[in-house]
Parts: C-alpha cells; sequence; structure tokens
C-alpha cells in the first residue's frame, strides 16, 4: 500500500513538473529595462517600463506625455525610482534612457473641415462639399484624441442658416473605453465658391480678348452672378464695354469680333440668282459676322443695306422678279397702233375696229 501511494505521487510529480519548471523559470528570469515603451492611458507602470516586474508591474511611477507626443527619461532615474519600490537587480543593457511615447487618435484639421462640409452639403441652398470654403470661429488645429476614439467622425446635429450661410455642427466619435461617443462641436460661416473666368488686367470696349487677358479664380458664386462666360469662351471674343481687372466675365460682356469697322473699306456682292457682282464701298457702320450694316458707293453716293458675311465684306441680297401668268391673253395690250379695242356687252367678242385711210 505505501509502496502503491508512493508510485502515485511520483507520477503526478512527474506531469506537474513542466508547468512548475515554465513558472519557476520565469520568476528565475531578472527584470529587464525597455528601451522604447508605448502607453495609452494617462500614466506609466512599472509593467511599462520592465519586462518581468512581478507584482510591482501595476504601480505607476509616471505621468504619461501629451497625447500623440514623446517624452524621455533617464535611465539612471529609473532605476532610482524602481529601487523605491524594491524591483531591484533589473538588466539595463547599456541603454541610456527611455523613451515613452502616449498613443492617441490623430485627426487632421483638413480631415475636420472636410467632414463639416459633408455634412452642411446641400443644406440651407449651398452646393456639394467641394464646392464650399468654410471659416470656423475658431482656429482649425489637429486633434490627439485617446487612442480609445476607434470610430469615424459622424454627424448629429447639422444646423445651417440659408440667409447668412453660418453652420453649427456636432460630430461624434465612437469610443472603445466608453459607452458615451466623443463629442466635437464647430460653428462658423460657409460660402459656395465656382470657378470664374477673370480678366487679368483693365481692357477697352472692341478689345479682343487674348490668353493673357483672363485667368480662373474661385469666387463666390453671389459674387460672380449667373451665366458666367467659360474662358474657352472668352478666348477670341470682343469687349461689349470697358471692365476693370478682377471682374468676371458674364455672357453678355462679350460678342463675337467686328469684322467690318465704320469707314472701313469693304467689298459689296450683289448676289441673286445666277448673278454674283462685286464692288467697292464704305462702311456706316460696325458689324460682326450675321450683323446688318448700311455701306455708302463712293461714286454714286447710294447707301445700301446688307450683311456681314466675312471680313470686309457686306452681302446684298437682290431680290429677283417674280414672273406673272395670265391665262387670257387678250386682256394684253397690242403693239398695233392701227387696232383700238372696243368694249362691248358681257357675252360678245371683242371686234377690233379697223381705221379708214383718208
Amino acid at each position: 500500500m505505501t509502496f502503491r501511494t508512493l508510485f502515485l505521487a511520483t507520477a503526478l510529480l512527474a506531469l506537474a513538473s513542466p508547468v512548475r519548471a515554465e513558472t519557476l523559470d520565469d520568476s528565475l528570469k531578472p527584470p529587464t529595462l525597455r528601451a522604447h515603451v508605448s502607453v495609452a492611458n494617462d500614466v506609466v507602470r512599472i509593467g511599462d517600463l520592465v519586462d518581468n516586474a512581478g507584482v510591482a508591474a501595476q504601480i505607476a511611477v509616471y505621468r504619461a506625455p501629451d497625447l500623440g507626443t514623446t517624452g524621455t527619461i533617464a535611465t539612471a532615474q529609473v532605476l532610482s525610482v524602481l529601487r523605491a519600490h524594491d524591483v531591484i537587480g533589473v538588466a539595463t543593457d547599456d541603454i541610456k534612457q527611455v523613451a515613452v511615447t502616449r498613443l492617441a487618435r490623430n485627426i487632421a484639421a483638413k480631415d475636420i473641415q472636410l467632414a463639416v462640409a459633408q455634412a452642411i452639403a446641400h443644406r440651407g441652398g449651398l452646393g456639394g462639399a467641394q464646392s464650399l470654403s468654410l471659416t470656423f470661429d475658431r482656429d482649425l488645429q489637429d486633434l490627439h484624441l485617446d487612442a480609445s476614439n476607434t470610430g469615424e467622425l459622424q454627424p448629429v446635429a447639422v444646423h445651417v442658416d440659408p440667409r447668412s450661410g453660418r453652420f453649427d455642427v456636432t460630430l461624434d466619435i465612437e469610443n472603445s473605453a466608453s459607452s458615451a461617443p466623443t463629442a466635437l462641436r464647430y460653428t462658423g460661416a460657409a460660402v459656395e465658391m465656382v470657378e470664374a473666368t477673370v480678366l487679368a488686367r483693365n481692357v477697352e470696349r472692341t478689345q479682343l480678348l487674348k490668353a493673357a487677358d483672363v485667368v480662373v479664380e474661385r469666387l463666390p458664386k453671389a459674387q460672380v452672378g449667373s451665366d458666367p462666360a467659360q474662358r474657352d469662351q472668352a478666348l477670341g471674343m470682343q469687349m461689349r464695354h470697358s471692365m476693370r481687372a478682377g471682374q468676371p466675365l458674364h455672357v453678355a460682356d462679350l460678342t463675337k469680333p467686328n469684322l467690318v469697322t465704320r469707314d472701313q473699306a469693304v467689298t459689296v456682292v450683289y448676289q441673286t440668282a445666277g448673278i454674283y457682282l462685286t464692288t467697292r464701298g464704305k462702311a456706316v457702320d460696325s458689324g460682326t459676322e450675321g450683323d446688318v450694316v448700311s455701306v455708302v458707293n463712293p461714286e454714286s453716293k447710294r447707301t445700301v443695306t446688307g450683311v456681314v458675311t466675312g471680313r470686309g465684306q457686306v452681302t446684298v441680297q437682290v431680290a429677283t422678279p417674280r414672273p406673272v401668268y395670265i391665262a387670257d391673253t387678250a386682256a394684253i395690250p397690242s403693239n398695233d397702233p392701227t387696232q383700238t379695242p372696243v368694249a362691248v356687252a358681257e357675252g360678245n367678242p371683242v371686234q377690233p375696229v379697223t381705221a379708214k385711210p383718208e
């Protein structure tokens, strides 16, 4: 009986020996200092600084750096603090200082601006998010939040004043460490912007626009107004009136360039069916293609009206007489002076009267 008990005890000891050996091996490992430490909380514990710290691992010894920043601690200072908590024999491996980084959720200012723009887009008469220019009541800066804020920026309250463009937006971020999300509130004003063709310098009436005369800028939609001219539309066009640099161009400000100018010597084309005649004349008016202008014949001093059809060219359409068809040829007067028609009663043929010789 004694032998059997001894045998069972030996067997159980053999089964338990790997676990005890592993636990014993861990307890025998010396504490080792870490060169780089990352913490998610606002304190630094011994277990963050030292591997195999044992029961002292949960003791807080330093305040963590600010969110998203890194601080350093001299190794000698760390060892002094560890000794005060009975953590001795720490292997430093020639580490001179320990770098401690506070983990954070970093949100760039541009991402916040985009989230607000998307929240107010198409509200209060505003356009899409990409067309909005936002001005915040407080300077917009990058945010450094606790690392537990892992959610996306979600709008939960949005208000836009359609008259002033002022907005009030609250964004929520889900927090893995709390049931309550982190709330961020932003206020300011929004202006819808559009691309406009703007004069780069002062221009005069009748001046033709070249590429160097115009630039494309983003301006408030209210300033540009309706029917703005596109850059491709403006190039080569003629100004209807003088304008100053910086003013946006509209379709109504432009016209086709004049092909005929006042007092210019022009070619006058008389055109009708089967006939094409040209002569010279002097333009009384200026006009572009399709405009009706007057032209004076310098020899006859006669004024005619035509349509501008090319550079320095006016075309006059000559009306072609329409033929007259007569069914009763008897109604046509005779060229014979010896015959005079005499009116008779209805129903009797007309008989010519022959003159008697004298």
